[in-house]
């Protein structure tokens, strides 16, 4: 049996990013680690913990206003974390948390309306870390088509590898779908590389919301200036700049060589993005439409 390892966890001593984000800024992907709960014995990486009191902190530092919680893998369906951390942040201010499950297939409607009325919007599909996915490849269909009903939508983390493979699911997709962390293409291959054209063509789609999000996972370096992303993100906006969104991915788990401060991906955000306005697309009106925030435009649904 292979060890357990422990990564790294976040920088504790968040700074001001370099820029004001704009009022109402949602971070898209996040995760707690709170002591009290179980962790998968089928994990494959040891959390740091990492609480929603620094989380909150984090936020009031970078100017966040509104996040989404992603169920980590290490959790497995077990989903107490994060929705306990969801709904403390709503019980304190209304309409400021929604969460992404990891569920399996013997879930019931009951159960189903219930997250949703909780602020859950959709499913995370992990086949990148261990304990992450139940469920086959060959069951989404069927899952699709029971969280149509709620306006949800199916969220993949994959080997960045597996994208070509794993294009014919993609597309078959009845529900709208959405990818992190650039899809996990290593910006060393460039915008030319087949995965990264992969990713623009599920993009020009039109039913795939991406997060420009975990710079510090396909850059080159663990460390900013993360340059070699720029292309990336540039390119992604280009090709769907309504449907980018963009995520902290705090407090970075399964990282074990450097952790950059929060502050620093903000920063490289506001070197991909200077215009105010595509700005606040990414960070506010987009995601509040994604994710059924209020004052939020219908929820997006697939053709």
């Amino acid at each position: 049996m292979s060890e357990i390892r422990d990564c790294l966890p976040p920088d504790r001593n968040p700074r001001r990013p370099g820029f004001a984000l704009p009022k109402g800024s949602i971070d898209t992907h996040v995760h707690v680690f709170e002591p009290g709960y179980a962790l998968s014995p089928g994990r494959g990486y040891n959390p740091p913990f990492s609480t929603l009191a620094d989380l909150t902190h984090l936020h009031a530092t970078l100017g966040i206003e509104r996040v989404v919680f992603t169920q980590p893998s290490v959790y497995g369906t077990d989903n107490s974390a994060i929705l306990n951390a969801m709904a403390a942040l709503n019980a304190e201010t209304p309409d400021r948390a929604r969460a992404i499950v990891a569920l399996a297939m013997d879930v019931g409607e009951e159960k189903l309306a219930a997250l949703d009325a909780s602020g859950v919007r959709g499913v995370r599909l992990n086949t990148d870390n261990k304990g992450g996915m139940p469920i086959q490849i060959d069951q989404i269909p069927e899952l699709a088509a029971r969280i149509r009903p709620f306006g949800w939508h199916l969220e993949f983390l994959f080997p960045g590898k597996d994208i070509v493979e794993l294009m014919p699911v993609f597309t078959a997709l009845a529900v709208p779908m959405s990818i992190a962390h650039f899809a996990y293409q290593p910006a060393s291959a460039g915008i030319a590389a087949a995965g990264f054209r992969a990713l623009i063509e599920l993009a020009r789609r039109g039913n795939t919301w991406i997060k420009i999000s975990g710079a510090n996972r396909v850059s080159a370096t663990d460390l900013p200036p993360y340059d070699d992303v720029k292309p990336m993100a540039q390119a992604l906006i280009e090709a769907a700049p309504e449907r980018i969104m963009w995520g902290t991915d705090w407090p970075h788990p399964n990282k074990y060589v450097a952790n950059p401060n929060d502050a620093d991906l903000v920063d490289a955000f506001g070197d991909w993005v200077s215009e105010d306005g595509m700005r606040r697309k990414i960070m506010v009106d987009t995601a509040a439409a994604f994710y059924r925030f209020a004052l939020a435009g219908p929820v997006p649904r697939a053709a």
